[in-house]
């Protein structure tokens, strides 16, 4: 089983460059920050992405 992981930086990013990148490993969305890599990643499965994207465009 291949466990790399491809990372994409989001779409949006705030003024000072801080960004978060997404990936897939699974069956589950993965997240982390840009400017701190190694600090962790959320995994949410995919409703849950979902529903959190639609929140965020959302307002």
């Amino acid at each position: 089983m291949n466990n790399q992981v491809t990372w994409r930086v989001s779409s949006f990013c705030a003024p000072n460059n801080d960004c978060i990148e997404v990936g897939r490993a699974l069956q589950q969305a993965l997240i982390r920050d840009t400017k701190n890599r190694a600090g962790g990643r959320l995994a949410l499965d995919a409703r849950t992405f979902t529903t959190f994207v639609r929140s965020i465009k959302e307002g």
